[in-house]
């Protein structure tokens, strides 16, 4: 199995680095040129295979709308200042068709999209033009709040269709954790039964890419409110999710999150 040219015969890392201020863990966010590019560098030294940009946050709880101008800025800027410093592949995180487009001429090799590929039409059609691999996520309205995995298994086949139906070949399946937060039950709750039940994504047949990082259920599990103290737990959410499928992680701490993904790598060889 491949993805972006990189071969997932083991987990591999995906390195999270923000241009935008308004994201949810401030430590990941990168404003000045040479800390951008020290970071990007960083993060493939410590094992990274892939690094994600994102010009605008994503967060559903936050108010994080910007100008598509300034979102196309901030992600132009980044993308060619990594892609100067490195040549591994480049995710570019955006739900909008412009940045998409003006990223991968920049130079960004991968399109990231939160909402599946049903936000903008367009989207699938500038994946295809310029034949970028996709990362598609659990996207839409949630019906039956009591059935989450199958839930996420249907949102990504109805985004694995449009990726069909537009010639686009190379997918990773995200069940967006974090994204889809019904009040019952409780987001957390939903977003764990996804990780302890992960393998069942398997059935789709593409790689399955988890962004578990620091992320706002792991507080409220373990009652870390700040992002910054919810490493220990996104290690633990790593390793869990590792052992039961995930191909690619997302994440902010690559040094740590390299050995937590070994781990459960190595174990996971040994299940019936």
């Amino acid at each position: 199995m491949k993805f972006a040219g990189i071969i997932l015969d083991e987990p591999k890392i995906m390195g999270v680095i923000n241009v935008s201020p308004e994201s949810f863990y401030k430590g990941s966010v990168r404003n000045d040129e040479k800390k951008l590019v020290e970071t990007a560098v960083k993060m493939v030294e410590e094992g990274a295979a892939f690094i994600d940009i994102g010009a605008k946050s994503t967060a559903p709880y936050l108010e994080t709308q910007i100008p598509v101008e300034e979102e196309v800025r901030r992600a132009v800027w980044a993308v060619k200042a990594v892609r100067d410093s490195l040549d591994v592949p480049i995710s570019i995180d955006t739900t909008n068709a412009k940045v998409a487009e003006e990223a991968l001429k920049a130079g960004a090799d991968i399109i990231n999209d939160v909402t599946g590929l049903k936000g903008e039409p367009e989207m699938a059609k500038v994946a295809s033009e310029y034949s970028a691999p996709v990362v598609v996520c659990a996207h839409g309205r949630v019906r039956d709040f009591s059935d989450p995995v199958h839930t996420v298994i249907d949102f990504l086949q109805e985004s694995l269709v449009i990726a069909k139906e537009h010639g686009i070949e190379e997918i990773a399946v995200d069940p967006a954790i974090g994204f889809l937060r019904p009040e019952v039950p409780k987001w957390y709750e939903w977003d764990s039964k996804i990780l302890a039940n992960l393998n069942a994504l398997k059935i789709l047949g593409r790689p399955i890419l988890i962004g578990v990082s620091r992320k706002s259920f792991i507080g409220a599990i373990t009652g870390r409110k700040d992002p910054a103290e919810r490493l220990p737990g996104s290690l633990s959410a790593t390793a869990i999710a590792v052992f039961n499928g995930a191909n690619i992680v997302r994440t902010h701490d690559v040094k740590e999150t390299v050995d937590a993904v070994k781990m459960a790598a190595f174990m996971k060889r040994f299940r019936p």
